[in-house]
């Protein structure tokens, strides 16, 4: 079954490139005007049920449903990744009913979410520490990233188990390693060698991170990535996190000059002659 899905993916090459188009007019800006990487903090599920009078579960639950749109949005845009900060190292804080609660529901969409993944062309992907997670969610991170292995459209990564800090932490233990052994020296480690021994490791640097619910911090999240990333806070909660909502915030990205530590050349003083 998996083979078939794989040999056989549902969209064209010239579909997808209709279906970007049209995505691309609705937003109103270039295919060189988009970031290439989005990443999102998905904040305010909790919140987000309490002023529904509902419990924080139901909060989840449709912010689940958030994801399914902004996923299939970034897929039709041509974006080439997405990472969502979905659970981190220190959500084993939370109650264990709500842990226990939020590991069923990875379970659910994984399994409800992979035919959409090979509909709209996503590679799955997870960062983050595998230890900890319950066996049956890492048996459907594992199906899923092996049934959507060979598409060729956007990355979904959803950090799961995740922290920067941690991260960085095991990158380092990885090149310390080998320099334990006499495999690299001290000062031969570059920056990029610390990029490809971190969980994104293949992926671009984000260039946008959207963060909801009108908080204003980064919360141990792609630290060593979002380095020159555009930051861009909504003031909605994730469950009301609409296609609107990422548009405006990709309009918003486009309107920007990066700079990357630079001076413009249109603010450069005329050079001597």
């Amino acid at each position: 079954m998996i083979e078939s899905q794989l040999d056989n993916p549902q969209t064209g090459p010239s579909e997808t490139m209709d279906q970007s188009q049209q995505a691309l007019a609705q937003v109103g800006v270039s295919e060189a005007a988009l970031p290439r990487h989005i990443a999102i903090i998905m904040d305010g599920n909790g919140r987000w049920a309490q002023q529904q009078g509902k419990p924080r579960l139901f909060g989840h639950q449709s912010g689940a449903r958030a994801v399914r749109a902004v996923v299939t949005e970034c897929a039709k845009l041509g974006l080439d990744a997405l990472t969502l900060y979905s659970f981190s190292v220190d959500n084993w804080k939370r109650p264990a009913d709500e842990i226990e609660c939020l590991m069923a529901l990875y379970v659910e969409y994984l399994q409800a979410e992979r035919a959409t993944m090979m509909d709209n062309n996503v590679k799955f992907v997870q960062v983050g520490r595998r230890e900890g997670l319950p066996q049956a969610v890492l048996e459907q991170l594992d199906i899923t990233t092996e049934m959507t292995a060979k598409n060729t459209g956007l990355t979904l990564a959803l950090a799961i188990n995740y922290g920067s800090r941690t991260e960085i932490t095991d990158a380092m233990r990885k090149l310390a390693a080998k320099v334990a052994v006499g495999e690299l020296e001290p000062e031969a480690i570059t920056e990029q060698m610390i990029s490809d021994n971190l969980y994104t490791a293949g992926l671009p640097d984000p260039d946008l991170l959207i963060r909801t619910a009108g908080e204003m911090r980064l919360s141990n999240y792609l630290l060593w990535q979002i380095s020159y990333a555009e930051i861009y806070v909504a003031d909605v909660c994730w469950p009301s996190f609409t296609i609107d909502t990422l548009r405006q915030a990709i309009v918003e990205y486009a309107r920007r000059h990066r700079k990357f530590g630079a001076i413009p050349s249109d603010e450069c003083p005329e050079s001597a002659t």
